[in-house]
């Protein structure tokens, strides 16, 4: 399972951060001012997703990496065509004599992709942030796929390429209290080694060390363990940052973004100023509402809304529910 919520608020910079529970893991979708989220909070992202690069999507990058020095820590970054240059200008910016001195290293991999291909380089910090050669692979979707989740991307049009995510979690597996008192265990991180044996199609002869109510434990096979589980779908998490409202676009959107428990969707605009959004290349509140209902999510959350509603931000969320309720575009 997992908490998703915005960065900054509606109107700040675009960014999501989304808590797997139970571990100490989290993942970002893009990189803009990161300054709310507490240093422990960005240390346990390990994946990142960049839907372009224009400055409120990717000015937070600096503050990951003066975090992140001085660490051990293996950080993957995806994003569209030309991100590569776009990492490497930021690593540039900074001279690197001393980090050779370091104990720790800090390795960056940049997962560049376009619709035909990914490419994908690694830097490190000891080894002065320079590339480390490149290596080039036909694109597949999802574009991550860990034992936990999956990442899958769509590119959309906003005059660049940018791309939008969708998480999605892998079957979730509960464990059941009451069948753990029943069978005298006691919680514990064994808990979670045994989820992913689970997952991994460990077979039911296949030995797990049990934690007991009195601290000890015991080898016990995985197939004893049938009543202490509770298989469910995973849930899944969206993030459609800018992009024009076209066909092309509204079909990508409502296909990645199909049957999400919640929806992160741009909407700087009202529908009485569509011809402004149309001209900047972003959504309506109207239209964003719109294909959060043809997409049958569960939940929406609107961000990136333009400061010409300062003070009037209600009317964009206002729009938007009445679209994701049953309203139809004008």
């Amino acid at each position: 399972m997992f908490s998703a919520h915005l960065i900054n608020e509606p109107s700040g910079d675009p960014g999501v951060y989304v808590k797997f529970k139970y571990r100490n893991e989290a993942l970002l979708f893009d990189l803009g001012e990161l300054h709310l989220l507490a240093p422990r909070q960005i240390l346990r992202a390990n994946h990142i997703f960049i839907s372009h690069t224009h400055m409120d999507h990717f000015i937070g990058f600096d503050h990951l990496l003066r975090i992140c020095l001085g660490r051990d820590m293996r950080l993957s970054l995806f994003g569209p065509p030309g991100f590569t240059k776009n990492v490497e200008g930021k690593l540039a910016a900074y001279t690197w004599n001393l980090v050779r001195n370091y104990t720790n290293d800090f390795i960056i991999r940049v997962v560049e992709i376009d619709e035909a291909q990914r490419l994908e380089t690694r830097y490190s910090c000891r080894g002065e942030f320079r590339a480390e050669g490149t290596a080039v692979e036909q694109l597949r979707n999802p574009l991550v796929d860990e034992k936990r989740f999956t990442v899958r991307a769509a590119f959309l049009d906003h005059k660049v390429p940018s791309l939008a995510f969708a998480m999605k979690e892998k079957t979730q597996i509960n464990i059941m209290k009451n069948a753990l008192d029943q069978m005298g265990l006691a919680p514990g991180n064994w808990l979670v080694r045994l989820k992913d044996d689970i997952r991994e199609g460990k077979g039911a002869d296949f030995p797990v060390e049990a934690r007991l109510k009195d601290g000890s434990s015991r080898t016990v096979p995985l197939g004893e363990f049938k009543k202490l589980v509770r298989m469910t779908p995973g849930q899944k998490v969206s993030y459609i940052a800018d992009a024009v409202y076209s066909a092309d676009n509204a079909r990508k959107i409502v296909t990645l973004a199909e049957g999400s428990d919640m929806l992160f969707i741009e909407a700087p605009f009202l529908e009485e100023d569509a011809d402004i959004a149309a001209a900047k290349y972003h959504l309506t509140a109207r239209q964003a509402g719109r294909l959060a209902r043809e997409a049958g999510v569960k939940e929406i959350r609107i961000f990136h809304l333009s400061p010409k509603y300062k003070g009037r931000e209600r009317l964009l969320m206002d729009e938007a529910a009445e679209a994701f309720t049953g309203s139809s575009l004008r």
